[in-house]
């Protein structure tokens, strides 16, 4: 790592040079993380975002082990190799690139020459085109099809067995109460909750697409999940929140807690089921997905008869057309519905005869 350049200083003519300090690169970086992070403050995210963004680009750095104006490609090119290598998924991997190229945006608009003349180094964005991470990634509804009814049906009774035996028994309550509620109501991401009689209101979560561009528009903002109790769901939740959420050792507003009474991270969810599916002993093709349960959800909805902008509302999409990407009907429905179709073209003929 090349050493800060001194900044010789003339007081005036005949005046001895003054010679400062070299700069530390590392506060430097440090002072400009700060910086980026109060920006984002200024921009509308929210505490969880930011906390969740800076988070993330510290270990960035931290894996690269170079102040960010000193990457090149190939050092991009390795963090993400090592992020592979422990196993990091292509969701999380796009994460990391996205928070470091935003903050590399930022170092451009902001402390350019600063910089350059503490460095002699004109910044050069390292994140090329060929960083893009591949959209469809192994839990893509193109690549696996949602669990069948049934074999959620399996999957569930196997949590079920698993209560009765498990050493600590309120995380694996608290395991079938969650991932019951995600297939029935599509949200995988639960945080702190409250629902009455009939109606569980989520705030859900900011999309991607406001991280990324940091607009504030309504259309960016966290918006209303209503969510019916369907499948007994209700008694499920107020059986978890009586007699499963005291058993933990920390009281407060999240639902669905960690053993310290804390709130599970979304990735936390993702490794929990993980694990889940792995010690039920499926096979690959078997396995699924927190993602893959909003897939069943709106999947088996829409196979009841349920219209396509309930559905879009159940799931919190802004868009129909993003639903009808996460139905993905069965061979057996669409075979029904044809014949269906035709029994009653079949029936107008008869009649008109």
């Amino acid at each position: 790592m090349p050493e800060g350049r001194e900044l010789r200083l003339v007081r005036g003519a005949g005046a001895p040079e003054v010679t400062a300090s070299p700069v530390d690169p590392l506060a430097l970086q440090d002072k400009f993380i700060a910086g980026f992070e109060a920006s984002q403050v200024a921009r509308g995210f929210s505490p969880l975002t930011i906390d969740g963004s800076i988070a993330t680009l510290h270990r960035f750095l931290a894996l690269a082990a170079k102040p960010a104006w000193e990457l090149k490609p190939t050092d991009v090119d390795d963090v993400v190799a090592e992020l592979v290598q422990r196993g990091i998924g292509a969701v999380t991997r796009r994460d990391y690139v996205g928070v470091f190229k935003q903050f590399f945006a930022y170092l451009e608009a902001r402390h350019a020459p600063e910089v350059e003349a503490s460095f002699g180094l004109r910044l050069a964005n390292p994140v090329d085109q060929f960083h893009a991470g591949r959209h469809v990634s192994s839990d893509s509804p193109a690549v696996l099809p949602p669990p069948t009814p049934r074999r959620m049906e399996e999957f569930f009774a196997f949590l079920r067995d698993r209560m009765e035996t498990a050493r600590k028994w309120a995380p694996a309550a608290r395991d079938y109460a969650l991932f019951g509620r995600s297939i029935t109501s599509g949200c995988v991401r639960p945080r702190r909750r409250r629902w009455s009689c009939g109606t569980c209101i989520s705030t859900g979560a900011v999309r991607q697409a406001a991280r990324e561009a940091g607009q504030g528009g309504e259309r960016f903002w966290p918006r209303p999940r209503w969510v019916p109790m369907l499948d007994d769901l209700a008694l499920v939740l107020h059986w978890f929140v009586d007699d499963v959420r005291p058993r933990f050792k920390v009281a407060g507003p999240v639902v669905f807690c960690d053993e310290g009474g804390g709130e599970l991270s979304s990735g936390s969810i993702r490794n929990r089921l993980a694990h889940l599916v792995e010690a039920e002993g499926r096979p690959a093709e078997e396995r699924f997905s927190p993602h893959g349960l909003r897939h069943a959800c709106a999947t088996r909805n829409y196979e009841r008869g349920v219209d396509l902008v309930a559905i879009q509302q159940l799931l919190g999409h802004w868009t129909v057309g993003t639903t009808m990407r996460y139905v993905t009907p069965s061979s057996t429905f669409v075979e029904d519905a044809y014949r269906r179709a035709v029994s009653e073209v079949l029936g107008d003929l008869d009649e008109e005869d």
